[in-house]
């Protein structure tokens, strides 16, 4: 989780978040730092960090700016937008009445907290 200004495009903050993405645990062997792919909308559509990404070996799954919908991408991105819409049901999130960035941080950290809880308490 990375927190930026209000009014900086979210691109900005694309190659910092990979870079803290931690080890990825699953099969055995040595740990994996990178995702193999990285789905994104519209917004993230330059040839520039596609570049960046295809260097670190993660192939873009990013929507074309001015092309028609259908690309499919939908169907793996609405993971991202159902938790967008779990965080926005906590109302100081929704709208930053915060100054302190520190502040900010810890309530969206809390509120990821409790998002993870209500999901283990519903699934036992």
């Amino acid at each position: 989780m990375l927190l930026t200004g209000g009014n900086r495009h979210d691109v900005i903050a694309l190659m910092p978040l990979l870079d803290a993405v931690p080890p990825i645990r699953g099969v055995r062997g040595r740990p994996r730092r990178k995702p193999r792919e990285l789905y994104a909308d519209r917004g993230y559509d330059f040839d520039k960090y596609r570049r960046l990404l295809r260097q670190r070996g993660i192939r873009p799954r990013i929507a074309r700016r001015g092309a028609a919908h259908g690309s499919g991408l939908g169907q793996v991105r609405w993971v991202v937008e159902r938790a967008f819409a779990w965080l926005h049901a906590f109302k100081r999130l929704r709208t930053r009445y915060e100054r302190r960035a520190d502040i900010h941080l810890g309530l969206l950290q809390l509120a990821c907290a409790l998002i993870c809880h209500r999901q283990l308490v519903r699934s036992f």
